[in-house]
């Protein structure tokens, strides 16, 4: 028998019409694109995405959807949970697809049955467990991906052992073919949620958004222990706890050193409605090897004779002006932490940059190469040096937050260390330049910061890491 749900929120959630939801999915997809751009990062491995109506959070979840278009998957793993008393463990609902406006999903059998035969997964009845978290998803999943099969599965209470196993089994199932979609709100901040930690004023809507981006910057750790930590300092009302521990612990299994987290968008229903006494905030992370933040070699010639030819026009003429790249590629369009770093003769003579930008890659560039060159404060200009200089890029990936230092690599590993309302930066390659150690690398990090050689070990101390893309060559 062909078991077959009709979800129960078409007509409540969103429209029941086809052509109604139709055109209320192409106005998000549209939205999307707006607000953050076209660009799409390659080889996703998973987003954590929102779950509330989609004229609330579907512009925010249409950044993950957009990505997983790209990717045109077989196969949707979607980690959802019920919102009351659903069972412990991990439910499978025991359904051969689901039935939107837009048509029928089919879900891959095969694979509920492989998990459900272990726990902590089991078979579950539908009525049991039918929740939004999960079906929320699914018109817009077939807006993306109409051919992908659902992996539908719901999360429940887990005991450390029942999530490392359910974990290292799910990370048997990250392939090129697969995506993971985690469905998960941020903050329910109002009295109707019980939580309102300050007042509903003029700042409020930035404190939410600091909030959140706490919230997000664990999840960027991909340590689940860390995660649910910041959730219990916070006292935080995110309600998808369960699917993102579990997901994080996923990631270790898949090869998490190497694998980083993009916030590609987020929103408040506060910023939607207007209304903040009571509001839920949407973010949509995605989640990909470091390789998918890196620029194939047309991109890097194009940035680095930006960079060269804008070094030499200030060399030339003294005059101020960036000169952008000559041909502008979708992927220069993306805005990312970068640095440019002048050298001659092995000697470094100026170096500036930023974690995160607000601008492209392309504007950015030239740019932070002028300023290397006149602005750094260590160095005199470069406008009265002879001969060649080195001009080096480096593109940061995402910050990973780390609980000490034991998570630090030497030689993989650039830094970021805040502390005592004190901040620092350095590089990966500086460490291989020296030849130093992790102890020396992090010790140099904290005068830089202006602190103590210690103070990397300080209980107020938070450690970054990141990866860069290093573009070398000679002005």
């Amino acid at each position: 028998m062909h078991a077959v749900h009709v979800s129960p929120y078409g007509g409540t959630w969103y429209p029941d019409c086809r052509t109604d939801l139709e055109r209320l999915l192409d106005d998000l997809f549209e939205s999307s694109r707006q607000r953050t751009g076209e660009y799409l990062l390659p080889d996703p491995l998973g987003f954590v995405v929102p779950h509330a109506a989609p004229q609330y959070s579907g512009t925010v979840a249409a950044a993950a959807f957009r990505h997983i278009q790209r990717q045109a998957p077989e196969r949707v793993v979607i980690l959802g949970f019920a919102h009351r008393d659903g069972p412990a463990g991990i439910s499978v609902p025991d359904v051969d697809g689901y039935e939107t406006p837009l048509g029928e999903t089919e879900v891959d059998r095969a694979t509920m049955e492989r998990l459900a035969v272990q726990r902590p997964f089991q078979f579950v009845e539908e009525n049991r467990i039918c929740d939004h978290s999960v079906e929320i998803q699914l018109p817009m999943l077939q807006r993306a991906a109409p051919r992908a099969r659902v992996v539908p599965l719901f999360v429940g209470h887990l005991n450390s052992l029942e999530r490392d196993r359910a974990a290292e089994m799910l990370a048997g199932l990250c392939d090129l073919k697969t995506i993971f979609l985690v469905s998960s709100d941020l903050t329910h901040f109002g009295r109707a949620f019980g939580y309102q930690p300050f007042p509903v004023d003029s700042k409020v809507s930035a404190r939410l958004e600091h909030l959140d981006r706490n919230l997000m910057d664990a999840a960027a750790s991909l340590d689940p222990q860390l995660f649910q930590e910041t959730l219990d300092q916070s006292r935080s009302t995110l309600c998808g706890r369960s699917p993102i521990g579990l997901w994080l612990r996923t990631l270790s299994f898949v090869a998490g050193d190497e694998i980083y987290q993009e916030i590609l968008d987020y929103q408040t229903s506060g910023d939607v409605t207007g209304d903040y006494d009571h509001t839920v905030s949407y973010g949509a992370m995605g989640y990909f090897p470091v390789r998918s933040f890196w620029l194939d070699a047309a991109g890097r010639k194009l940035l680095l004779e930006s960079a060269r030819e804008t070094l030499r026009h200030l060399r030339a003429t003294g005059e101020h002006r960036p000169i952008p790249p000559r041909e502008m590629l979708p992927a220069l369009t993306r805005k990312a932490g970068v640095f440019v770093s002048l050298h001659q003769n092995g000697q470094l003579l100026g170096c500036m940059g930023s974690r995160t930008s607000n601008e492209s890659l392309a504007e950015a560039v030239p740019e932070i190469t002028l300023r290397a060159g006149l602005d750094d404060p260590r160095f005199p200009t470069v406008l009265g040096v002879e001969g060649e200089i080195d001009i080096e890029i480096s593109i940061l990936s995402p910050m990973k937050p780390i609980r000490d230092a034991r998570g630090f690599r030497i030689g993989q590993h650039g830094a970021i260390l805040e502390s005592a309302g004190r901040a620092a930066l350095l590089l990966p390659q500086v460490a291989l330049r020296r030849d130093w150690d992790s102890d020396r690398f992090l010790s140099a990090l904290s005068i830089k910061a202006g602190l103590g050689s210690k103070a990397y070990q300080n209980t107020d101390a938070r450690l970054s890491v990141f990866q860069a893309q290093i573009i070398t060559r000679q002005d």
